[in-house]
């Protein structure tokens, strides 16, 4: 068993507030760590998403330097808050947003970076981080908290060997998202170039309509399309459903992911409502409208769910709805709280194409699809193993040889 040393957390790290920020300061300038990046990576990413136009004394105030661990400090809920990110190199002139804390460390070889990484995201340690939080309208952790929340720690050799173990199985999940992110790029290459601009392949294996291929008016797009298209109405064509509802008296705890408002909760079921490869649509709230795509068998909540007959068929339609995604948005209804419903996704309009085209579409994007299924499954299976082992190399009851 490893032999835990128990420190205060301001022992080890100098706590520092972020950048307060007007909104017309954001889109533009230097690099910008945002709530949502740190809530989405135990470690940020080699190039920070968002921007932030900022001066030299607010880079310099707000820096953001190599082993800095970064915490969610307020939040809606109590599961969002102290949500850890740790920098492995330094990013000039970034700054953070005032939603997070920096965590600098004051001491050397106490701990070790990429451990705490993982030390912090940990059940091990989210409960104690959660029981200390100050819940009003909103959940918070205030500098008071750290002065008395404590961290057990292995020696700094263990937690070496510990930290660099787990990050190698945490680049394998990151090497399979930027596979999928460019396998997704891809499909909707492909798609973009045959069913927007229908320049698919024609008898011939040339461009249809760059080749000449013929194009008539439909006066329900307004728009010309390849001969022999159709014109059909989502209703016609699609399954479109408003997901159920869950309750404590529906509650079932089981396998199955929960997908509530069309984002994944951390909710599992014992029922799916459909097969893999499913399109939810966010029917209320901040997110109304947002599409999202599950390649996993999942129980649609309080959300719309969206399928063709076929994997390709639901495939297409995704990149259609992606490609509209602004019009649904703006479909939102709501005084209070805006709002999407199945009726209004029902009236949408989309041109099919001949059964040959899609046959061949779904040649090239189904093995696709599947790898990125594939890799997905692989993640999550890395995910656990990381979790499982993660309490027990943390005690001794594992070592790393």
């Amino acid at each position: 068993m490893n032999k835990l040393k128990e420190y205060n957390f301001n022992e080890l790290y100098k706590m520092s507030s972020g950048i307060s920020s007007k909104p017309e300061q954001a889109g533009q300038g230097s690099s910008f760590l945002s709530f949502s990046t740190t809530f989405n990576n135990y470690f940020l990413p080699g190039l920070l998403p968002n921007l932030m136009n900022s001066s030299k004394e607010e880079q310099k105030k707000h820096s953001i330097q190599k082993d800095d661990i970064f915490l969610t400090r307020t939040s809606e809920t109590i599961d969002e808050l102290g949500m850890s990110s740790v920098a492995m190199k330094d990013y000039p002139n970034a700054t953070f947003s005032g939603f997070i804390k920096r965590l600098r460390p004051i001491q050397e070889n106490i701990t070790y970076a990429k451990y705490m990484g993982f030390y912090l995201r940990s059940k091990f340690f989210r409960k104690t981080m959660t029981n200390n939080a100050i819940l009003t309208l909103r959940a918070s952790l205030n500098e008071e908290v750290f002065s008395y929340l404590k961290l057990l720690l292995p020696d700094y050799t263990t937690q070496k060997s510990i930290g660099d173990f787990l990050y190698l199985l945490n680049k394998k999940i990151e090497l399979n998202q930027r596979i999928n992110f460019e396998l997704e790029f891809v499909i909707k290459n492909i798609y973009d170039y045959w069913f927007a601009q229908f320049d698919f392949p024609n008898e011939i294996g040339k461009p249809y309509k760059s080749s000449g291929g013929r194009m008539i008016w439909n006066n329900v797009l307004k728009r010309k399309l390849p001969e022999g298209w159709e014109v059909k109405a989502f209703s016609e064509y699609t399954d479109v459903r408003k997901g159920d509802m869950i309750t404590a008296k529906t509650s079932k705890k089981g396998e199955i992911k929960v997908v509530a408002g069309g984002i994944s909760s951390s909710y599992t079921h014992v029922e799916s409502n459909r097969a893999a490869n499913t399109i939810t649509i966010s029917g209320s709230g901040a997110n109304a409208g947002y599409i999202n795509f599950w390649r996993e068998p999942i129980f649609a909540s309080d959300c719309i769910t969206v399928r063709g007959k076929t994997d390709v068929e639901t495939l297409a339609i995704l990149q259609h709805l992606r490609f509209v995604q602004n019009h649904i948005l703006n479909q939102a209804k709501g005084s209070a709280q805006p709002h999407v419903y199945p009726d209004d996704i029902k009236v949408l309009n989309y041109a099919i194409p001949k059964k040959y085209l899609m046959d061949k579409f779904g040649e090239l994007i189904i093995p696709i699809n599947d790898q990125i299924a594939n890799n997905i499954k692989q993640n999550n299976q890395l995910a656990k193993l990381r979790d499982w082992l993660l309490p027990m190399l943390i005690t001794g009851q594992v070592k790393i040889s």
